[in-house]
């Protein structure tokens, strides 16, 4: 399993995880369960890979490059 998920966009998605966990948590809106569904950024983000970038072929690492 590669990295396809690099940079600003791991950041943006631990980031963007943990503030929907944290509106699940804390909040008493009655939409706050949704709120779980951020565990799928946090985690994209921590492994660096998501699988929705698969059949696309997509990545956001820098690649390098032989010279």
């Amino acid at each position: 399993m590669s990295q396809n998920v690099g940079g600003i966009d791991r950041i943006l998605r631990i980031l963007i995880g943990l503030a929907a966990i944290a509106f699940a948590l804390l909040s008493g809106h009655e939409l706050a369960l949704w709120g779980w569904v951020g565990i799928i950024p946090l985690a994209t983000g921590l492994l660096g890979w998501c699988p929705a970038y698969l059949p696309f072929g997509l990545t956001t690492c820098k690649t390098k490059h032989a010279s």
